[in-house]
């Protein structure tokens, strides 16, 4: 699940990570109010007026803009708030803008010696272990730095069974050419880091940039959150924190009924039960010629009540020109899952595009003489090459 850049950092200060400090606003008058309460409290004249959308990339596209007085702060929120932005991560339609980050200026004027890095935190699947990137070209995108200057990227590999030794934490600062206070301070932040990254069971932390002010000061200036779905059920307060508007509105509507749905670009609806299998359907349709238009999974319990919400969320898809239904029966029964398809079918009245249904395993063959007697537009079949052949036909119209 991904989060906010001030939801983020409000966690990371949580276990001490020094960070730019900030106040979120969803209105031009509470983003004046909040940088008056940052001159009160920080006594920072300047603000930065941050976009919160869930992408990074964000000041390239206008996103991001420094206010050095009331008067710039109204003007750069009023720009920010409610523009459709588009930054690298976002796409060509962007992202609506709801909410702004209002941020203490951290770089001090007429500051000469301020210096950005970059620092991530995540799994290394392939490895089995958690990872410290880092590199001394912060404020930069890291995609570029690998491929331009890869030498200028570090890991630090954690083993999970003793965590984060300190000596690995003084490495990743000495790497970073930092000596003196900075060192001992940017020591503190990589352990705070970690430690926050690994009670939240998040799959990634990202700082870009890290700053080191000009006395010595190690900070966070952004943070980009990525927590476990898979672990939200230990962390209540976390799951609050869930911005549906960031997300697709047909995914939300999936997950309501406990689907689990991905939108694609393509033509072919799928309707399975099991990840695995999906990915096999997924790779028959595009044998068949076709392209799939999602992957959604309706678990191993499909009923009537999720095949009938299973067909509303695909059919919200325009470019869907059939609909390919592969479901194996073990824990649910194939006629079951049949009449849950006729009875969709008849109930939702507006479908308009050829469904292929293939079902196998406890009562395949009650199901079939279910679909084939329907009388209704649904072509049954036993294998996957059939399945795969009437994708190609009903395709071909």
């Amino acid at each position: 699940m991904n989060i906010h850049e001030y939801q983020g950092k409000a966690i990371l200060k949580s276990f001490g990570v020094r960070v730019q400090e900030g106040i979120v606003a969803e209105t031009t008058e509470q983003a004046i109010d909040a940088a008056k309460k940052l001159k009160e409290d920080f006594n920072s004249d300047w603000v930065v007026v941050k976009a919160q959308i869930h992408a990074g990339g964000r000041g390239k596209g206008g996103g991001v803009k420094l206010a050095k007085n009331l008067d710039e702060v109204k003007e750069r929120a009023s720009q920010i708030l409610g523009m459709q932005l588009v930054t690298p991560q976002t796409g060509p339609e962007g992202k609506k803008v709801n909410k702004v980050l209002v941020a203490q200026d951290v770089y001090y004027p007429g500051d000469t010696e301020p210096k950005e890095y970059y620092m991530s935190v995540l799994l290394d699947r392939a490895k089995g272990r958690n990872i410290i990137m880092y590199s001394t070209e912060g404020g930069m995108d890291i995609e570029h730095v690998a491929e331009t200057t890869p030498h200028l990227i570090f890991k630090e590999e954690i083993d999970p069974k003793v965590g984060l030794r300190p000596f690995q934490a003084s490495r990743i600062a000495f790497n970073l050419g930092l000596s003196g206070e900075a060192l001992k301070d940017m020591t503190r932040f990589v352990a705070s880091l970690y430690k926050a990254y690994e009670a939240t069971d998040s799959s990634l932390f990202e700082i870009n940039p890290v700053l080191k002010t000009s006395d010595n000061k190690i900070l966070a200036v952004d943070a980009k959150v990525n927590l476990d779905d898979n672990g939200l059920f230990r962390h209540k307060d976390y799951a609050e924190l869930r911005d549906v508007t960031e997300e697709d509105p047909t995914e939300v509507e999936a997950g309501k009924s406990n689907l689990n749905y991905v939108k694609l670009d393509g033509n072919v609806g799928c309707m399975v039960n099991g990840a695995g299998l999906a990915m096999a359907t997924m790779d028959i349709i595009k044998l068949a010629g076709g392209e799939p238009a999602n992957f959604l999974d309706v678990g191993g319990t499909a009923n009537a009540q999720t095949v009938k919400a299973a067909f509303n969320i695909i059919l919200q898809d325009p470019n869907v020109k059939a609909i390919l239904i592969n479901i194996f029966g073990g824990i649910v029964r194939c006629d079951r899952v049949a009449q849950g398809v006729i009875d969709a079918y008849k109930e939702l009245g507006n479908i308009h595009v050829p469904i292929i249904v293939r079902l196998q395993g406890t009562n395949a063959e009650e199901a079939k003489k279910l679909i084939d007697e329907s009388g209704l537009k649904v072509y049954s079949a036993i294998l996957l090459k059939e399945a795969a052949d009437l994708v190609t036909q009903v395709l071909k119209g």
